[in-house]
């Protein structure tokens, strides 16, 4: 009699335990004039200006300018971006880019500001107030440890924005690499990374030539 041969069997189990906890909804603060703007119909698809326009209709006149509005409208603009809540049109523009909105992420979370451009203008003064303040005059001798301390720090600082945008720039232009077909989705961020990185290069080069500058005789 011919003996049956069993193959042993390989049992798999998945515990649900091994999978970890589901994700937490990623909080993103957001201006809550700039989204009941969004809302709006007719602003599913705009341009930085578009937006710049309509935000700005919102606020006291007298009270701002035009180039504080649209910097912190497109920083807006360049945050919705990255988490896909907006996508660039098909046709790229160095200037007047088309920008769509799609449904909000479901893995945001929002958390609204209300004064989230005054707010902005505030801090920018400040931070202008602070570097008038801390400035020498002619009449101060050499720099003290604190000087050195505060120039250190900023170079640290912009060292480390430097390889962020340099590490920025090279994963794009891997990604173009392996995969061709997302160049006309992200040509205009890579550029911006790029960019990005020379200019945070001659920040760099400003402060080690300011530290060289201060120690010598």
């Amino acid at each position: 009699m011919r003996l049956r041969t069993v193959r042993p069997r390989i049992i798999i189990r998945i515990s649900l335990f091994s999978l970890g906890p589901p994700m937490k909804p990623n909080t993103f603060t957001l201006d809550k004039r700039l989204y009941e703007l969004l809302q709006e119909e007719g602003l599913d698809r705009f341009t930085t200006q578009d937006l710049r326009d309509a935000f700005a209709s919102r606020l006291e006149e007298g009270s701002f300018q035009l180039k504080d509005v649209r910097r912190y409208v497109y920083e807006q603009i360049r945050r919705m971006l990255r988490v896909g809540w907006l996508v660039l049109d098909d046709e790229r523009k160095s200037r007047g880019q088309v920008y769509h909105r799609l449904p909000m992420p479901e893995k945001l979370q929002l958390n609204f500001i209300s004064n989230g451009f005054e707010t902005s203008l505030t801090h920018s003064k400040t931070k202008k107030r602070t570097s008038a303040e801390a400035a020498p005059t002619s009449a101060q001798s050499r720099p003290g440890s604190e000087v050195y301390q505060r120039l250190e720090a900023t170079l640290k600082e912009v060292r480390l924005d430097l390889l962020a945008s340099m590490g920025e720039a090279e994963r794009y232009k891997q990604l173009i690499s392996d995969m061709p077909y997302l160049r006309a989705r992200v040509e205009s961020e890579y550029q911006e990374a790029k960019d990005q990185s020379s200019r945070l290069l001659g920040h760099l080069r400003a402060v080690e030539k300011t530290i060289s500058a201060l120690s010598s005789p």
